[in-house]
């Protein structure tokens, strides 16, 4: 009977051999893919759209602690930024990512926007998200009205030093061009209360401050529990921010093209839509969330998109007329 039995030798060599079955098994499995994103500006609904096997790397443009950043992204496959830090990454860190398939569902919007970018800059960014900016308003239904037509109502009286603006020269010069009053952008700055990217909404809330200007991708749940607030895009148009992917990975563009297309899901389509992210590609339905007037409260109008504006990476020569001009408005 023992004869039919193994020894207690053959019982340990067999699980030697099983263990280093299951390490081999193990070193043979492929890195987790890992995509770099600058947290704070994802919402939600978007973030959950990332693969649960990938690695979220959280970086920070804002950040002092520029050299981790790099770190990050450099051992990143992906990464996630938005148009207004462009300049501050290193395209030939990055590999071609436009050449595949994705290309072709693009939008106008989206196509039109690519080409204000240089050739190498280009095939390089992948659009991924565009946003809109909002105009916040509290406490003051007066308001509403006039600010849905047009961006003139900043300069009323009641509004001097009570609008919290983004902590953008361009942005804030982009809108007072589109204010029909001589020195507009001087006027525009005196009735700021403050400049803030973080914290506008916290300053919004807690503070004697009416309006703020914001993306509309980071004021959803603020709407939802302070029945305060009420959220308006004037039909004169907003600015846009876009979001682009980039790749550093030699992954099969299979996995990349996956992700992108599971957003394209409708269900994925009306949760991004309700937290301020739309998708800039040509499908019917995700089209249909740009011209939808059913419930125009809930996001720009057709007219709204139609007279909205992205901002193109400045040349060096632009950004010094841009300063000139911003500081030359300081002037009393």
């Amino acid at each position: 009977m023992l004869s039919n039995l193994a020894t207690r030798r053959e019982f340990l060599n067999c699980g030697k051999l099983s263990l280093l079955f299951l390490l081999n098994s193990c070193s043979n499995l492929p890195n987790k893919v890992k995509i770099a994103l600058q947290n704070s500006f994802y919402p939600e609904s978007f973030k959950d759209t990332i693969p649960k096997n990938w690695k979220q790397e959280k970086i920070n443009f804002q950040s002092v602690k520029l050299q981790k950043n790099r770190n990050i992204i450099f051992n990143s496959d992906f990464t996630l930024i938005n148009d207004g830090w462009i300049t501050s990454i290193n395209f030939k860190e990055f590999e071609k990512i436009n050449a595949n398939p994705l290309i072709e569902n693009l939008d106008k919007r989206s196509i039109d926007f690519l080409e204000s970018f240089n050739q190498n800059q280009r095939s390089k960014l992948f659009p991924i998200g565009v946003v809109p900016y909002t105009i916040i308003i509290k406490n003051n239904k007066e308001l509403i009205n006039s600010a849905r037509t047009s961006w003139d109502f900043l300069l009323s009286k009641k509004l001097t030093g009570k609008i919290i603006f983004p902590q953008s020269p361009r942005i804030i010069l982009s809108i007072s061009q589109k204010i029909n009053s001589s020195n507009s952008l001087k006027k525009l700055k005196s009735q700021a209360m403050l400049f803030d990217d973080k914290n506008m909404l916290n300053w919004l809330i807690n503070s004697d401050a009416c309006v703020a200007i914001v993306p509309y991708s980071l004021c959803s749940k603020y709407l939802k529990i302070d029945p305060r607030l009420s959220l308006v895009f004037p039909t004169q148009g907003v600015p846009l921010m876009w979001h682009f992917l980039l790749s550093r990975s030699n992954l099969n563009n299979a996995i990349l093209i996956k992700w992108i297309k599971s957003l394209e899901n409708k269900s994925v389509v009306d949760k991004l839509v309700s937290q301020g992210w739309y998708l800039p590609y040509n499908s019917d339905y995700l089209q249909s969330k740009y011209t939808s007037e059913m419930f125009p409260i809930s996001g720009p109008s057709k007219e709204c998109w139609k007279n909205s504006w992205s901002y193109p990476v400045l040349t060096n020569e632009q950004k010094i007329n841009l300063e000139n001009f911003w500081n030359e408005s300081l002037t009393p």
